[in-house]
C-alpha cells in the first residue's frame, strides 16, 4: 500500500517476550519495531505478513560461532550465514583470532609470525561481513598476546569490539615450536601463540578498565591434564566416541573456572567474565561460588551439549557429555545459573562429507560438525515442548541475554518499539524427522539426522524483511534474497545493562552451593576417571 504509515506488519500472531506472551501485532518502519498493538489498532502497512497462528519471537542472536575457523573467512560467510539465516538466527557473535578475518593468503596451518595486530586484520574482517552475510553480525576477538591485550582500548574505541576471548587449551602451546603438533586442532583453527596467565591477567586488567560492555570470555577445559588422560586411554585401547569425554571430565572444566573466576576477582574493578560452554554439574558449583564472592559472572552453553550425547554425537571441544549431565544443564538452564546458549557453530576444513569426516576411531575423526541448525529445535524440542524451560525462558537465553552481556541491548534482543525489527516465527508443534533436504551449511549433514524434533523455525526477518521461509513448496528454511548482514559496532557506555537474576541469583547460588544435587568431589561422570588413572 503506497504511502501506508507502516512498511510491515505482522498479524495473527502470539508475541513472546522474556517477561510474558501477547495476542498483539507488530509494526514495522524503517527497519525498527515501531509499534505493537491489536492488530484492529495497527495503522496500515506498505505489506502483511500472517503468523498463521504461531509465535513471534526476538531474531535469535547467537553469541559464539566460528565461520572461516578451517577455511577462508569470506568462503564460509557465504555458505554459513545463509544457513544461520535459516535456522532463526538474526544477529551472530562471531568469534576469531586475527590470522581468521579475511586477511590473505589464507594458510590452513598458522604459525607464529602469522599472528598480529588485530588493526590489520579488522578490516577485512568487517569488510566480508558487510558483503557477504545473511545475517547481521558482532565480532569477539580470540587474543593472544601482549600487544593484543595493550591494544585492548583501542580495539573498542575505533573497532567497536569489547568482547574478548581467552582460548585456554592454548596455555600449552606457549614456548612450543611452529613444528611441535601437540596442541591439535589450535594451529588449524588459527591460534599460532597460545596464551599464558600473564597475558590472561592483562587483557582481564585492560578489559575491566573499559567498563560495559567489556567483558572476557574464556574457553575452560584444562588440556594439560587432559593430555595425560589421552596418553592412558590410547594406551588402554580406548577408541570409542566416548573416550573422548572421558578424555575431559568434569573437573577439567570446573578447574578453570574456578581458577580464572579467582583471578577476575583481582583485577581492578573485577572484570565481568563469560564462561563458554558450561556443561557440568561441577561447573555449575563453581559459577554459583564466582557469583556468591560477589564477580559478575554469566554462563554459556549450547545445543549440542543439551541434547547430543556421546555415543551417538561427534569429536567437539569441549567434548559432549552423559545423560546426568544433560539434564543437570537443563536446571541449570531453567534456574539461572546457565544464562545464555550459543551455538559453537563451525564447519571443517574441505572435504566435508560425512564420509570423509567420520572415522570409528575417536582420534582419528575430524571435528567441526554443524551446530547452527541445532540452535531451535533443541530449545523448543527437548526445551520447551517437554517442560524443562518455559518459551519465555527460551526467548531469554537466546535473544535478550545475549543481547545484553555483549552490549547490544536496545538495538537487538527485544520485539520493544525502537529495536532492530529482526524477528523469528515459529511453530512449536511442527514435527520433523531431520534429512539432508533440511540442511543448509556447506558441509551438507548434520548429527541431527535421522532424528525427530518438535519445533521449529519458519519464517526468519531481518530488520523488517525476510531472510529465511519454510514455504509451502519447499521440504525445509531456506534463505531468501542477497546479503543484507551489517557489521555491528559495539561502544562503551556509562551505565550497565546487566541481566535482571533478581528471581534467581540470591536463593538458587545458595542451593546449588548448599544441596546435594551438587555433590563434593566425583559427579557420576567424573568417577569414570579413576578407571582411566587406574584408581
Amino acid at each position: 500500500m503506497a504511502g501506508a504509515p507502516l512498511d510491515l506488519a505482522v498479524i495473527n500472531g502470539t508475541v513472546v517476550l522474556g517477561g510474558g506472551r501477547y495476542r498483539v501485532g507488530v509494526g514495522v518502519k524503517d527497519g525498527k519495531v515501531a509499534v505493537l498493538a491489536t492488530e484492529e489498532m495497527l495503522p496500515a502497512a506498505a505489506r502483511t505478513i500472517d503468523a498463521k497462528g504461531n509465535y513471534v519471537l526476538p531474531g535469535v542472536i547467537d553469541s559464539e560461532a566460528h565461520p572461516g575457523c578451517y577455511v577462508p573467512f569470506d568462503y564460509d560467510m557465504k555458505t554459513e550465514s545463509r544457513a544461520a539465516a535459516a535456522a532463526g538466527i538474526t544477529t551472530w557473535g562471531i568469534q576469531a583470532p586475527t590470522t581468521r578475518l579475511g586477511t590473505k593468503p589464507f594458510k590452513e596451518v598458522v604459525a607464529r609470525a602469522d599472528v598480529v595486530s588485530f588493526n590489520e586484520s579488522f578490516p577485512s574482517g568487517r569488510d566480508v561481513i558487510n558483503e557477504h552475510s545473511h545475517v547481521d553480525a558482532y565480532l569477539t576477538y580470540m587474543v593472544e598476546t601482549d600487544q593484543h591485550a595493550r591494544e585492548i582500548p583501542q580495539y573498542a574505541e575505533e573497532h567497536g569490539v569489547t568482547s574478548f576471548k581467552l582460548y585456554l587449551q592454548t596455555r600449552s602451546m606457549k614456548g612450543m615450536s611452529d613444528d611441535d603438533d601437540t596442541n591439535w586442532p589450535s594451529r588449524r583453527a588459527g591460534l599460532g601463540t597460545g596464551i599464558d596467565d600473564g597475558t590472561v591477567f592483562m587483557v582481564m586488567e585492560e578489559t575491566a578498565h573499559l567498563g560495559y560492555p567489556g567483558i572476557v570470555h574464556i574457553h575452560p577445559e584444562n588440556w594439560e591434564i587432559g593430555r595425560i588422560f589421552e596418553e592412558r586411554l590410547r594406551a588402554g585401547g580406548r577408541t570409542d566416541f566416548g573416550s573422548w569425554t572421558d578424555r575431559s571430565p568434569d573437573f577439567m572444566e570446573a578447574h578453570h573456572i574456578r581458577s580464572y573466576a579467582y583471578l577476575a576477582m583481582q583485577t581492578p574493578g573485577r572484570v565481568p567474565l563469560y564462561l563458554q560452554h558450561c556443561t557440568t554439574r561441577l561447573s555449575f558449583e563453581e559459577v554459583a561460588r564466582a557469583r556468591a564472592e560477589g564477580l559478575e559472572l554469566y554462563a554459556q552453553t549450547g545445543p549440542p551439549w543439551l541434547w547430543a550425547e556421546p555415543e551417538y554425537g561427534w569429536r567437539i571441544n569441549v567434548p559432549l557429555r552423559r545423560r546426568d549431565n544433560i539434564e543437570a544443564l537443563w536446571v541449570a538452564l531453567a534456574e539461572g545459573i546457565v544464562d545464555v546458549v550459543g551455538s559453537d557453530h563451525v564447519v571443517g576444513w574441505e572435504p566435508t562429507s560425512h564420509e570423509e569426516m567420520y572415522n570409528p576411531v575417536i582420534w582419528d575423526c575430524r571435528t567441526g560438525f554443524s551446530r547452527v541448525e541445532l540452535f531451535l529445535p533443541v530449545l523448543l524440542s527437548e526445551g520447551v515442548n517437554k517442560g524443562r524451560i518455559s518459551l519465555e525462558r527460551a526467548v531469554q537465553v537466546s535473544s535478550e541475554n545475549p543481547a545484553k552481556t555483549s552490549g547490544l541491548w536496545g538495538k537487538k534482543g527485544s520485539l520493544l518499539p525502537g529495536f532492530d525489527a529482526d524477528f523469528v516465527i515459529i511453530d512449536l508443534g511442527r514435527e520433523v524427522t531431520v534429512g539432508k533436504e533440511h540442511i543448509n551449511t556447506r558441509s551438507g549433514w548434520s548429527i541431527m539426522e535421522g532424528h525427530t524434533f518438535t519445533g521449529w523455525p519458519v519464517m526468519t526477518i531481518l530488520r523488517g524483511e525476510v531472510s529465511a521461509e519454510w514455504a509451502d513448496d519447499s521440504p525445509g528454511m531456506r534463505p531468501v534474497g542477497e546479503p543484507r548482514g551489517r557489521y555491528q559496532p559495539r561502544s562503551l557506555r556509562p551505565k550497565r545493562q546487566v541481566i535482571d537474576t533478581s528471581p534467581v541469583r540470591a536463593a538458587l547460588t545458595d542451593r546449588w552451593l548448599a544441596d546435594d544435587f551438587v555433590r563434593p568431589g566425583f559427579s557420576a561422570e567424573t568417577t569414570r576417571y579413576r578407571g582411566v588413572r587406574g584408581g
